[in-house]
């Protein structure tokens, strides 16, 4: 049973690659996690290589720390910073343009 994979072939020299979506990749890496059946069982169970089962079973566990990591709270608070920098930069540019246009209505 092939689970939620995205895939076009069109014949065999115009085959288009096969694009398999991230909810499917954490499924197949979750499932591999668990151990409860070999590789060979998840191949034929989602249809993907074992190679690609392996690679993003590695991938979870590389990844999995920073799901509680600080520095995502550091890089939201950042992004806070510069949207807020950048609003009061777009404030002084429209005043600044409103200046100019009332000047220039003037001086016609």
């Amino acid at each position: 049973m092939v689970v939620g994979l995205v895939q076009t072939w069109e014949g065999y020299m115009g085959a288009k690659r096969r694009r398999i979506e991230a909810g499917v990749k954490a499924k197949v890496a979750l499932a591999a996690m668990r151990g409860d059946r070999t590789t060979s069982q998840r191949v034929s169970q989602f249809g993907v290589h074992s190679t690609q089962i392996g690679q993003w079973k590695r991938r979870l566990l590389d990844g999995a720390a920073e799901l509680f990591c600080d520095d995502r709270r550091r890089e939201i608070q950042d992004q806070d910073a510069l949207v807020a920098e950048l609003c009061e930069h777009i404030g002084r540019l429209q005043m600044e343009l409103g200046w100019l246009k009332r000047e220039v209505a003037r001086l016609d």
